[in-house]
This record gives structure tokens, C-alpha cells and sequence, in this order.
């Protein structure tokens, strides 16, 4: 099923700013809140819902990168997530709950780590790598396995509950003040925010009960991936201490450059160089392309700088849009030495009327053909 549109969801146009995309989530976050819809799976998904169009909006390089290429900027095929997708319950009331705050009018919703004094979990940190690929890979789409290195707990690590916040992450503190008495929470010192602490661990491990360890992460990459272009794979970055959930991995795409061909968005190009006997009589010449060579003709008396266009064989388009084209720049090698015989030849061809220019209208010129190309 289709994801829904972010801006659709929240109820907000594009042009919208970082305080109305706040104000719209807080008004979505409330009216599906799962302590005013118990038990309502449709509540429950449209407040997970509300949250990944948030974490996405709410980001100006996430929401840059979707305006652009849309979902398929996070989701690809198999593995990356705008962040919503994947999320559990604690996930958002970890990510996003300084957002509901005042909620209810002070009582505040019990659920996942606000309001009530309950637990949080923390999140770890994200790992960031870069994936080179090759322009048939990034045609095609690839599954790469990658060695990492990444935090994990180690085994025979054993937590307790902080005795500074019971367990809350948070230490709140009251002060009078001449508009009366004002409350204020901060991030405990003691754990972290973790609402828990080391009880036992390994000589290896750290201050955290983490160890380093070499993992090998399965990562699926769609077709029509650009240079630069993050994607994540959620949940595999560094774990976190106790109960907290693991953060995620981002991989930044690296295009390396292709022996022959050039590509310019969705459509690549190619420079093909012909002798002038094969200009005059015609030929036909093996090309590359990124699935393999193609054969394709060369009509008699062709005329360098011509453009073929081999529709579809391009690369595929990230938002689903089709296939770019393969343009075919035919350019005619003059030589550049002639022998007695040869040079003979072409003077006598000199005032020969099948040698002497004649573009027709058809024959477009340099500037209507890079038109062409951007049109």
C-alpha cells in the first residue's frame, strides 16, 4: 500500500514553516493519542503516522531530500525507513515527547516516558559510512554487504535502576518564583538519561556496559540512487546501554565515474567516434550501455554531431517515474595524415558537389541540439 503524502497527512502545504508543521503534528499527536484512543489500532497507526511525516518535515535536509525525490528518498526497496515506518511506540515518545508537553492541561498522557514519571529510553548514537557504487549498480540496483564496526552491550552486563531519578531519565525540579511555583525538568546526570546504571559488566566493556564489535549489515540500495544522497537503515547503528533502542545507520552514496559514459540525471551520455568512410557509406557499431552492449545503425552520410536517442536506456528514476534515455553523440574522426594517394583524392573531391556543404533544414544546429537535450 502507497505511503500517504507527508504534507497530506499533517494537514499543511509545503510552504509551510518550522513553528505550523510543529503546531499541526502537536494537534495530530493529540486527537490520536493512545491514552485518549484505547485500544484503537486505527488511532494508533494514524499517531504513528502523524509521527513519521514529523520526524521527516520537522528536518530541514530530510525535508529538502523528500520535496525532491519524495518517499522514495528514505523507503528505497527493502531496509531504509524515513524513520516512521519502522517505529515503535518508544521510539517516538523518545524522539518527539519535549512535543507534548502541556498536553492535558498538566495531568499529561502516561505513555512512553512522559507525564507520570515513567521510564525513557535513550536512543543510540547513528553510524554514518559511505557506499561507492557503479553506474550499473545504481542502474540496476544492488544489495551490498558491508563490514561495520558498531557498539553493541556487552554480553554478562547487568543494569539497575538509577536511585537519583528512579529510572525516569529525568530530575525535576520545583522553584518559587513572584508568579508562583514553576517546574522544570533536566536530563539526569547520573545516568544520562538512561534511567539506569551499571550494576555489573566486563573488564572489556566500557563506562556503558558496550563493547565494539565487527558486524556484517545487509544493505538493499534502489535502482536510481544520486550522488550524495543519504539513505538509513534503521536500527543499525550503536547500540545503547539498558533498555534503550539502537540508532541508525546512514549511508551517504558515491557515484564512481563510468569508463564511457556520463550521466546528466536520468539520462546518460555517450561520445561515439566513426571514420568518415563509415560516415559516407553507413555502419553499425557495439555500444555500452548499463546493461550490457547494444548493437545499433549508423545511416549513410550521418553528420557529426547527430544525436541518437536509444529511449529507456538510461537510468531508472527514484520516484518510479520511468527510465531516462541513452543519447549517442556520433562524432566523424577526420584524419589527421594521408598518404600520396589519399591526398589526391580528396583534392580532387574538393569542388565535387557531393563533397561541398549542404545542411538542410532538418540538420539542426549546435545550440537547437542541446536545446533538444534539456527539452
Amino acid at each position: 500500500m502507497a505511503k500517504r503524502d507527508y504534507y497530506e497527512i499533517l494537514g499543511i502545504s509545503k510552504s509551510a514553516t518550522a513553528a505550523e508543521i510543529k503546531k499541526a503534528y502537536r494537534k495530530m499527536a493529540l486527537k490520536f493519542h493512545p491514552d485518549k484512543n484505547p485500544d484503537d489500532s486505527e488511532a494508533e497507526s494514524k499517531f504513528k503516522e502523524a509521527a513519521e511525516a514529523y520526524e521527516i518535515l520537522s528536518n530541514a535536509d530530510k525535508k529538502a531530500r523528500y520535496d525532491q525525490f519524495g518517499h522514495q528518498a528514505f523507503d528505497g526497496s527493502g531496509g531504509f525507513g524515513g524513520g516512521g515506518g519502522g517505529m515503535n511506540m518508544d521510539d517516538i515518545f523518545s524522539q518527539f515527547g519535549d512535543i507534548f508537553g502541556g498536553f492535558g492541561g498538566g495531568g499529561g498522557f502516561s505513555g512512553g516516558g512522559f507525564g507520570g514519571g515513567q521510564q525513557r529510553r535513550v536512543k543510540g548514537s547513528n553510524l554514518r559510512i559511505r557506499v561507492k557504487l557503479t553506474l550499473e549498480e545504481i542502474a540496476n540496483g544492488v544489495e551490498k554487504k558491508i563490514k561495520v564496526k558498531r557498539k553493541v552491550q556487552a554480553e554478562g552486563t547487568t543494569y539497575r535502576t538509577c536511585s537519583t531519578c528512579n529510572g525516569s531519565g529525568q530530575i525535576t525540579r520545583i522553584t518559587n518564583t513572584i508568579l508562583g511555583r514553576m517546574q522544570t525538568a533536566a536530563t539526569c546526570t547520573t545516568c544520562g538519561g538512561a534511567g539506569q546504571t551499571i550494576d555489573q559488566k566486563p573488564a572489556e566493556a566500557d563506562a556503558h556496559g558496550l563493547i565494539i564489535k565487527e558486524e556484517t549489515v545487509s544493505i538493499k540500495i534502489p535502482a536510481g540512487v544520486v550522488d550524495g544522497m543519504q539513505l538509513k537503515v534503521t536500527g543499525k547503528g550503536n547500540e545503547a546501554p539498558g533498555n534503550g533502542i539502537s540508532g541508525d545507520m546512514l549511508v551517504a552514496i558515491e557515484e564512481q565515474d563510468h569508463e564511457s559514459l556520463q550521466r546528466e540525471g536520468d539520462n546518460l551520455h555517450y561520445d561515439m567516434y566513426i571514420s568518415l568512410p563509415d560516415a559516407v557509406l553507413g555502419t553499425s557499431k557495439e555500444i555500452d550501455t548499463v546493461t550490457g552492449k547494444v548493437r545499433i545503425k549508423v545511416e549513410a552520410g550521418v553528420q557529426s554531431g547527430k544525436i541518437l536517442r536509444l529511449r529507456g536506456k538510461g537510468i531508472p528514476n527514484i520516484n518510479g517515474y520511468g527510465k531516462g534515455d541513452l543519447l549517442v553523440h556520433v562524432n566523424v574522426w577526420t584524419p589527421k595524415t594521408l598518404n600520396k594517394e589519399q591526398k589526391e583524392f580528396f583534392e580532387s573531391m574538393r569542388e565535387d558537389e557531393h563533397f561541398l556543404p549542404k545542411p538542410e533544414s532538418s540538420d539542426k544546429s549546435f545550440f537547437e541540439k542541446v536545446k533538444d537535450m534539456f527539452s
